[in-house]
């Protein structure tokens, strides 16, 4: 029986960048729960955010705070700016590329909510795609395909591995640390940006094993999202969009973004997404675009070729024509709390990295491109953690049980549930419509389903009663009495 030093669960930036630091000696294993372009990574467009020279690191920090609207722990945002350089140049010595000017410099562009340019990106829109592709063929370690975790084993203070389901049958795999880089929350909304392997089992995994979760009310809503079409992902128009110029109109072509707060588009995304909210609950007939009149063809198709070819295959052709928007999920600032250095309280060898973790880093909002430097950042902090093993390990073996994951009526609820989180627990919040909400996922929680559908619903409680708990409305969280 194979004992790993490190379990890695999720196969986007967070975990492959943690498996590229942790010594090819080691013994370590990453699951992945499709194949590993079906995570978060791969479609993000906007780029990394990272402070310019030693000059920018306190604008950085404090862009970052007023993002977080008070909620942010300082010392976790110092942290990731301070660190986000060496983090990113690390990815440049081993051999990545970012886009560059004709004199080799970096390009940097700008995005809501920040004081100047200060996001490096890759292949136009496509920094996300690239640096996983990067970081796949880099990576040093095995990966399991198609595997879902199910349980984690863990006894007293210490964390043993976890329980898959793998190839039609269950096993349980071993390790002396685990790290867990699983992703957010996207599949619980009917209108999301996320892959569709995104679903919060781990989030829920969590809780049954007594650890923490918080600030789960904060969900941040991508405002620029295109949702007519069949996917379960929805077509996101990135941010640098708007950095680099385009507008937000109505039926008339007019930029009514003003009317909600004086930065008009480049207003941070949770003001962006409830202007168009509440617009759009004024004027019943109005469709919301986005509009790209300000840009040249060719420098549309080299700035943004993902966006361009993907909505010319949806009919568009641009940057002639506008494009109808809504907002959609988007990014969960909140999940299972942990330290600097990415462990979780209650276990001495559990860690969580990435969007799944909760350092408070992000705050009640999250400041765009920041997400990808956090998977960079605390995925380091993580390993040099690990490296640095203080506790004692004596292996313990488990029951190799077998659940039921599916039941026949789980499909039926989890399109219930998407509905009622978006419905009652989306960008605009009553009372009213949070309690009603939690209602029908304890009923729901009660009635015969399988594991995985469960999981999903203990996160989708955890959201909800973290939302009836504050009472204010504070960033992401906007309720409405």
């Amino acid at each position: 029986m194979q004992i790993y030093d490190v379990i890695i669960v999720g196969a986007g930036i967070a975990g492959l960048n943690a498996a590229l630091n942790l010594p090819e000696e080691k013994k370590v294993l990453i699951l992945c729960k499709e194949n590993s372009w079906d995570c978060n990574t791969f479609y993000a467009q906007g780029g990394i955010s990272v402070a310019v020279d030693e000059n920018d690191v306190n604008l950085h920090i404090q862009d970052t705070i007023n993002a977080g609207a008070g909620l942010c722990d300082k010392e976790a945002v110092k942290v990731l700016c301070g660190e986000g350089r060496s983090a990113v140049d690390s990815l440049i010595q081993k051999g990545f590329e970012f886009d560059k000017d004709d004199k080799g410099n970096l390009l940097y562009t700008k995005e809501a909510a920040h004081s100047k340019n200060r996001i490096v990106h890759a292949g136009g829109d496509a920094t996300g795609r690239q640096v996983h592709l990067f970081l796949m063929q880099k990576n040093p370690h095995p990966l399991m395909y198609k595997t879902t975790v199910i349980d984690i084993l863990q006894k007293n203070d210490l964390v043993y591995g976890v329980r898959i389901f793998h190839q039609g049958k269950f096993e349980n795999i071993y390790a002396k640390n685990t790290i867990i880089a699983s992703g957010g929350i996207g599949s619980l909304y009917e209108y999301h940006t996320n892959a569709k392997t995104v679903s919060a089992d781990m989030q829920g995994l969590a809780i049954e094993c007594g650890c923490e979760l918080r600030d789960m009310e904060m969900t941040q809503f991508h405002p620029t999202v295109f949702v007519n079409t069949d996917k379960a992902r929805k077509q996101l128009l990135s941010e640098s969009l708007r950095g680099e110029g385009a507008f937000v109109i109505n039926d008339k072509g007019e930029r009514f973004l003003f009317d909600y707060d004086k930065r008009g588009e480049l207003s941070p995304r949770d003001i962006v997404s409830r202007s168009i909210f509440d617009y759009k609950q004024k004027h019943k007939k109005d469709t919301i675009y986005l509009s790209f009149e300000n840009f040249q063809r060719e420098f549309f198709k080299n700035r943004f070729p993902t966006i361009y070819y993907n909505l010319k295959g949806l009919g568009f052709n641009l940057p002639e024509d506008r494009v109808p928007i809504s907002p959609a999920f988007h990014y969960a600032m909140g999940g299972i709390k942990c330290d600097l250095d990415a462990k979780v309280d209650k276990y001495k060898n559990l860690y969580v990295i990435g969007e799944v973790a909760n350092t408070r880093v992000h705050g009640a909002n999250r400041l765009a491109s920041n997400s990808l430097l956090e998977g960079l950042v605390f995925s380091r902090r993580a390993v040099r953690k690990i490296l640095q093993k203080n506790y004692d390990f004596i292996h313990i073996e488990f029951d190799e049980k077998s659940e039921i994951l599916f039941k026949p009526n789980d499909k039926i609820l989890k399109s219930e549930l998407r509905t009622l989180m978006w419905n009652n627990v989306g960008i605009v919040r009553t009372k009213k419509n949070l309690k009603l909400a939690l209602d029908k996922v304890d009923s729901m929680i009660s009635s015969d389903i399988g594991k995985l559908l469960k999981l999903r619903l203990l996160t989708s409680k955890a959201i909800i009663e973290s939302a009836i708990k504050r009472e204010k409305s504070l960033g992401a969280h906007y309720i409405k009495n």
